[in-house]
């Protein structure tokens, strides 16, 4: 059976993983000063790379060849040849405990982490716990967990990761070295479709790569299932073809309809949103981009200088496209069209009829 793209194209060391600069260069320094933290708390949005760093801090505390080697070792990356990263990469590793707290959450679970934890390592020089989606752990979970955070065995590391730094308890996080998982820029996400594309050697456009990364919303994980799935379906997809396999428009799609509204072209408009809706597209996801749209829009027209902060989340076309349409937008309609279809989106997941809310934020806007 072969792998999934995301488990396949997952980085085997610090030069593989995009993005996350900051992070990485914290990391790789404390590897070469052997300096790694008792614990970390990773956090950011699902699909950033969190468990995968985990994954790569067991590797390198671990390697064999950054023992054996001194020049190996100044390079704060694991060889991925030894045993010891074959044993993690192949997940039999004894003393690499990985726990999902969303199934394992009780204080029972965290008791018997706290008698594994200090037994010495089985193989490896340390043992390394990682504890996924940490915030679903129960309150008295987390009190058991407090005391083998501050004062952990010498060979142990506890790295927690989670999607929800919020609900992680104050207490917790003052025993720990915390790093943020931030969402990707579009251009990273499209540049590792892209050498995923060629490995596999299929033939899918930067369109359609485009809209595959905008529909993950920033996080690795989604947009290589996503392709995973394209691939499947047509090795030669366009983004015509990932659009009605993903029920989503792309930008040029909402660029166009946008167009509509701002020449207020009623009639346009309603044929248009029929077309989508005939299509199968998911009209509710059409109208949230489209209030994207028009909300970047509406901001470039006051602030030009915005575009450099849109250049992470879209194409250098889609964003040209705003920058013209922003010099034509008249603020006082766009600001009356994005509250009407904002209560539009609202009513389309109730309405009976999915299209009506829709049509009726168009026609009171542009009659």
């Amino acid at each position: 059976m072969s792998l999934a793209f995301y488990r396949k194209y997952r980085p085997q060391n610090f030069d593989e993983l995009i993005g996350h600069t900051e992070l990485r260069t914290a990391l790789q320094n404390a590897a070469k000063r052997n300096s790694f933290s008792h614990a970390y708390l990773f956090y950011g949005s699902r699909g950033t790379g969190k468990t995968t760093v985990a994954r790569l801090v067991a590797k390198i505390a671990n390697c064999k060849s950054r023992f054996e080697k001194p020049d190996f070792h100044a390079l704060g990356e694991p060889c991925n040849t030894c045993p010891h990263c074959v044993a993690i990469d192949g997940g039999t590793a004894l003393d690499v405990i990985e726990i999902d707290a969303a199934s394992n959450r009780g204080i029972d679970e965290i008791r018997a982490l706290k008698e594994g934890i200090r037994l010495s390592p089985t193989l490896f020089s340390k043992k390394v716990y990682i504890i996924d989606e940490a915030h679903m752990l129960t309150g008295a979970a987390f009190n058991a967990l407090l005391k083998t955070l501050e004062e952990p065995p010498a060979h142990a590391i506890i790295i927690l990761a989670t999607t929800d730094y919020d609900k992680v308890p104050a207490t917790i996080l003052s025993r720990v070295q915390r790093f943020h998982f931030r969402k990707l820029p579009l251009k990273d996400i499209v540049t590792k479709l892209k050498k995923i594309v060629d490995s596999e050697k299929l033939s899918i456009g930067e369109g359609a790569l485009a809209l595959i990364a905008s529909q993950a919303e920033g996080g690795f994980r989604d947009a290589e299932s996503l392709l995973n799935q394209v691939a499947s379906y047509n090795q030669s997809a366009t983004e015509g073809d990932v659009s009605k396999m993903i029920g989503k428009v792309g930008d040029k799609t909402v660029a166009e309809f946008v167009d509509l509204l701002i020449r207020k072209d009623v009639g346009g408009a309603l044929r248009f949103v029929g077309a989508v809706y005939g299509d199968g597209h998911n009209l509710t996801d059409f109208n949230k981009s489209v209030i994207n749209h028009l909300r970047r829009t509406l901001a470039l027209r006051f602030d030009p200088t915005l575009a450099s902060e849109y250049g992470d989340e879209l194409t250098p076309e889609s964003l040209q496209v705003l920058l013209t349409q922003s010099l034509v937008l008249d603020p006082n309609r766009a600001i009356a069209l994005i509250k009407s279809l904002i209560r539009a989106y609202s009513e389309m997941r109730y309405s009976p009829l999915v299209i009506a809310p829709l049509e009726i934020a168009v026609i009171e806007n542009l009659k």
